[in-house]
């Protein structure tokens, strides 16, 4: 039955219908979730629908159940270098490369990583390099000595987030490092890392959030390449950069209930009939009763949208909202799981993204 399961989703994959692709092997590895292959090629429909951390799950599961697996490598090392992990794509793809000899799709994605690794070390060591005004250097200073200009030392280990509606996910590229070496504590708008290696310098990561969390909701993973880090927001909105910054402003917030631990782990094709009227004369009912205003009769209406949604409608809002920088809220799973959602501002209001 399993094997049945995975030819129909091989038929949806060459339709392009990635949705039902990924619900048909989800399928066939319920009924036998030993099979590397199932997992290897439920990465590539994700990959396909932009669902990058999904695909590399997939693939280092398939890579836990078959280590030779040269088209998980493949596909875990894609899906990194979309989501600008370059380091752990790069060593997937090595691992690939290895196992494939002269498979030329590895050596491009090898050189993608190395071209990208290369441009942040320069842009980090750019922002870093002090000048020196030429009149501040004695003449008694030799040309070697003039030149030599210091440039400040790169941090030890790389770090990145990502963020959903009700959490931040911060990695911190630290390979090897063992659990007695690290202390992590959580503050109400504070994170503080500490890796202390015997015979190395003491490696500190403090940095004032962006906005405030739950500390007894967050928690942290070490893992052999990476410690990954759950921040749990204490309010709904998008964080346009991990650090507070005095100069960007606090997006507004959307209200609607957490989805706790029942978080779904892949879109489903099938979906619920809502009567969209009868809910919306509810909340207008409500609304009366309650003499609620307009800002709070529309954060209700959202509550009880996102707490009635099936999975492709809780995972449509989630994907909208964060990709839209909280300017777009979406149900239509079929209309956004394909695509990038760009920001949508109010009339009069210009949409800026934030570097950090």
């Amino acid at each position: 039955m399993a094997a049945q399961f995975a030819e129909k989703a091989k038929e949806a994959f060459m339709d392009d219908d990635f949705d039902q692709a990924v619900e048909f092997y989800s399928k066939a590895i319920e009924l036998n979730p030993s099979v590397a292959d199932f997992y290897a090629d439920r990465a590539q429909a994700q990959i396909k629908l932009n669902n990058f951390t999904e695909a590399v799950a997939d693939a280092n599961k398939a890579i836990e159940l078959d280590p030779s697996m040269v088209k998980a490598y493949l596909r875990k090392g894609t899906a990194c270098i979309k989501l600008e992990e370059y380091h752990t794509a790069k060593t997937a793809l090595e691992t690939g490369a290895s196992l494939a000899q002269g498979d030329s799709r590895f050596t491009k994605l090898i050189k993608e990583c190395d071209q990208r690794i290369a441009e942040e070390l320069n842009e980090v060591a750019k922002a870093s390099t002090p000048i020196v005004p030429s009149s501040a250097v004695s003449e008694s200073v030799t040309s070697e000595q003039r030149n030599a200009v210091p440039v400040a030392k790169l941090p030890k280990y790389r770090h990145e987030f990502y963020q959903k509606p009700d959490e931040v996910v911060v990695t911190i590229f630290a390979k090897g490092i063992s659990a007695n070496n690290v202390l992590v504590d959580f503050g109400e708008q504070i994170l503080s890392v500490t890796i202390d290696v015997p015979g190395e310098d003491t490696y500190h990561f403090q940095p004032r959030l962006f906005g405030k969390i739950v500390p007894d909701k967050c928690r942290y993973q070490i893992l052999s390449t990476k410690i990954e880090i759950r921040l749990a927001k204490a309010d709904y909105i998008n964080w346009a950069s991990l650090e507070y910054k005095k100069d960007i402003t606090v997006p507004q917030k959307v209200n609607y209930p957490s989805v706790g631990a029942q978080r779904p782990a892949y879109p489903s094709s099938k979906s619920k009939a809502k009567d969209w009227d009868k809910l919306e004369a509810q909340v207008k009912k409500e609304e009366k009763d309650e003499k609620l205003d307009g800002d709070a009769a529309l954060n209700k209406f959202f509550r009880e949208i996102y707490q009635n949604a099936d999975e492709d409608m809780r995972r449509a809002m989630s994907k909208s909202f964060v990709e839209s920088n909280g300017t777009v809220l979406s149900t239509d799973w079929k209309d956004v799981g394909s695509k990038k959602i760009e920001g949508s501002p109010p009339d009069g209001m210009e949409l800026k993204r934030w570097e950090y």
